[in-house]
C-alpha cells in the first residue's frame, strides 16, 4: 500500500520551478507563510516550554516536513534553529529545495520519498502536514505512517481545507476559477476533510486532539490571519499518545 498519488505528483512537479517565485503559481503559499510560521513557532515554544526570546528558539527540535515542496516552510524553521528534514514524493520539488537551500547556505536534509519509505533511526519531535492531506491517496495510511515517525508526546500539525459548500465556493470556485490564485484542478473537493473526519482518522493512530484554529485571508490587507472560523482553511494540532 502507498500514500502516493501519481496524478498529484505530476501536477506539482510541473510547477516545481515556480516554488520560490513570490508572484508565481505558489503566490498563495508565500502569502500564507508568515501566518503558518508564526503559529508553528509559538505552538512548539509553548509545547516544549522553550525561551521565546531566544534567537533560535527551536534549536533542540528535530522536525519533519512532509510534502515539503520547494522548502517554503523548511527554510524559515531552519533559521529558527530546528534540525529540519523535508520529504516530498516529487523529485523535481526536492531538486528545487536542495538548490535553494544551498544558495541560502542552509543545512536542510531533503529526501525524495513518501513517509512510508522514510527510514530514520530516531523519531521526530515535530511533524508538519501542511496542505498535504488533501493530496494523498490514502489518508488513513498516511497518518499511520506519521504515528510511527513521531516521538511520544511529540506534536503534529495538520493544515487542510474543510469540506462544505463554503469551502467549495472559496477554495475551488473563488481561488481557482475567479481569482486565479491557483491553477484550475489544484484541489479536489471530494478529498477535503471536516475537522471531525480528520479527528476520527488521527485518533485511531495514537494521537490526542490538542487545538484547532481557523486561518482566513483578508483581501484588504492582503494577509492571512488566525481566526475562530474553521469553515474553510484550518490548522489542527495533535499530540502523540
Amino acid at each position: 500500500m502507498t500514500t502516493v498519488n501519481k496524478i498529484e505528483i505530476e501536477k506539482f512537479s510541473k510547477m516545481a520551478k515556480d516554488w520560490w517565485n513570490p508572484n508565481g503559481k505558489f503566490k498563495p503559499l508565500h502569502l500564507f507563510n508568515p501566518a503558518r510560521i508564526e503559529f508553528i513557532k509559538e505552538k512548539i515554544i509553548s509545547h516544549y516550554k522553550f525561551d521565546p526570546n531566544n534567537l533560535e528558539p527551536l534549536k533542540k527540535i528535530n522536525l519533519l516536513d512532509i510534502g515539503c515542496g520547494g522548502g517554503l516552510l523548511c527554510e524559515p524553521l531552519k533559521r529558527l534553529g530546528a534540525n529540519v528534514t523535508g520529504i516530498d514524493v516529487s523529485e523535481k520539488n526536492i531538486e528545487v529545495a536542495k538548490l535553494h537551500a544551498k544558495e541560502m547556505k542552509l543545512n536542510i536534509n531533503y529526501i525524495n520519498c513518501s513517509p512510508e519509505n522514510l527510514k530514520f533511526k530516531d523519531k521526530f519531535d515535530v511533524i508538519l502536514n501542511m496542505e498535504v492531506d488533501e493530496h494523498v491517496s490514502n489518508v488513513n495510511l498516511f497518518i499511520q505512517n506519521c504515528s510511527e515517525l513521531i516521538k511520544k508526546k511529540g506534536i503534529m500539525f495538520v493544515a487542510t481545507i474543510n469540506k462544505n459548500l463554503k469551502s467549495y465556493i472559496f477554495a475551488i470556485l473563488g481561488a481557482e476559477y475567479i481569482l486565479r490564485w491557483l491553477p484550475i484542478g489544484t484541489h479536489d473537493w471530494d478529498k477535503f476533510l471536516t475537522p471531525n473526519d480528520l479527528d476520527a482518522i488521527i485518533s485511531k493512530n495514537n494521537f490526542i486532539n490538542d487545538e484547532i484554529v481557523g486561518v482566513k485571508f483578508n483581501l484588504f490587507s492582503n494577509q492571512w490571519h488566525q481566526t475562530t472560523d474553521t469553515s474553510v482553511n484550518y490548522i489542527s494540532t495533535y499530540l502523540k499518545n
